[in-house]
């Protein structure tokens, strides 16, 4: 029995050489959802990242350009092109923002809101596909270990 003044044992995260690695890993799932998101939404011609800002302005109304692209993982450069294409598309609006008139924001319109609402059944069902051997709480751990993987690598030097 481990003595209570023993240090931590430290879980290695080279893996064995048969397995992949966690951030292969996580990179490979991300590549899949995105390829089943980019099915689910091309007949509407709309894209996984399109899809992402959209869901991105339904949670956080009223971001900048710039916001949206860091809360959207993708640079300012292509967030202005994708803005453009979603604005020409009556799936989003610019206004001026409430507290600073001088700022330029985007919300999602009617058009935008109508899109996401249209598809989340579609988007769930995925979802439960990608988690469907797991049990809930094997849900809520992943759910839970993602987060703390991802705050550890924001708040990294």
């Amino acid at each position: 029995m481990p003595n209570s003044r023993t240090a931590p044992t430290r879980v290695s995260t080279t893996p064995p050489p048969s397995e992949p690695t966690m951030l292969y890993l996580i990179k490979q799932v991300e590549l899949a959802v995105r390829d089943r998101l980019d099915d689910l939404f091309r007949p509407v011609g709309l894209t996984a990242l399109q899809y992402t800002a959209l869901t991105t302005l339904e949670q956080y109304p009223d971001l900048t350009s710039a916001q949206l692209a860091r809360q959207s993982f993708v640079t300012a450069q292509t967030m202005a092109d994708m803005v453009v294409a979603l604005e020409k598309r009556g799936l989003i609006q610019r206004h001026r923002d409430e507290s600073d008139r001088r700022r330029l924001v985007l919300s999602l319109s009617a058009d935008g809101k109508a899109l996401l609402r249209k598809f989340r059944k579609r988007v769930s069902t995925l979802e439960e596909q990608m988690l469907r051997d797991m049990s809930e709480r094997q849900v809520s751990t992943v759910r839970k270990t993602l987060q703390s993987c991802l705050t550890s690598i924001a708040t990294a030097d």
